[in-house]
């Protein structure tokens, strides 16, 4: 499958099609979630955070504001978005599925990247990078857009202007086979920069488990997972690490 063109030669347009004014609330529920399930930590103490598939910053634009932030994804360009929002954030190249930075932190955060994780073996290696990179009395905080009880098909639509330019999108996401755990999601987008407009399709396959899968796996790697759900109606996994 051809590369995903947001995250590479589109990267630039991410600020349009997901603006970081909208992670606002979501980013305040995450930072109250984080805080309610950490060990004791001392309070005069900077709390450390690593974000894996950060992608252009735009949860740690507010998660900054209560932890020291290192930010891992697989796109440069992506990070290079997120360098702009958050010029004092350590930003690292890497793939969540086998990325070792050497070190642990207080929290682990994976959002939506997380959905790229197509196969039960690839979702495991992710959680299993979660869990090397926690320290002990930490907490891991994983944000699927969906798990199997809680997918439908959706169509959506958006975007922004910019100062010099303009981004529409329609976001179309289907699973074409419910037997397996893929769901494809379609973009088409419109971007016009003065008076020349373009169109781009962009295809995504992302992953798509049980509840139940979930916990089994967080388990079996070594957390103390427990299930909760957000504002929007999404499933959320909290994973304590034992002291």
């Amino acid at each position: 499958m051809a590369a995903i063109k947001l995250y590479a030669a589109l990267a630039e347009w991410w600020p349009l099609l997901s603006p970081v004014d909208e992670y606002a609330d979501e980013a305040a529920f995450f930072l109250d979630v984080l805080s309610r399930h950490y060990a004791n930590h001392p309070s005069d103490q900077r709390r450390t955070l690593v974000e894996f598939g950060s992608g252009g910053g735009s949860n740690a634009f507010y998660l900054k504001a209560q932890f020291d932030m290192t930010l891992v994804d697989r796109s440069p360009e992506m990070l290079a978005v997120s360098h702009i929002l958050n010029p004092e954030c350590e930003h690292l190249v890497g793939d969540m599925r086998s990325v070792r930075l050497g070190r642990c932190f207080d929290g682990v955060f994976i959002h939506d990247a997380i959905d790229y994780m197509t196969t039960e073996a690839d979702l495991r290696r992710a959680i299993e990078t979660a869990y090397t990179h926690c320290a002990p009395g930490g907490v891991a905080l994983f944000i699927p857009d969906y798990v199997r009880e809680t997918f439908a098909p959706t169509t959506e639509h958006g975007g922004r202007d910019g100062e010099d330019r303009a981004l529409r999108y329609l976001e179309w996401q289907y699973d074409p086979n419910p037997a397996d755990t893929i769901y494809t999601v379609h973009f088409a987008l419109l971007l016009r920069e003065g008076d020349t407009v373009r169109t781009e399709h962009d295809q995504h396959e992302n992953g798509l488990f049980a509840r139940a899968d979930w916990l089994r796996l967080l388990h079996t790697v070594g957390f103390a997972p427990q299930r909760l759900s957000d504002a929007y109606g999404r499933d959320i996994f909290v994973a304590m690490k034992s002291r």
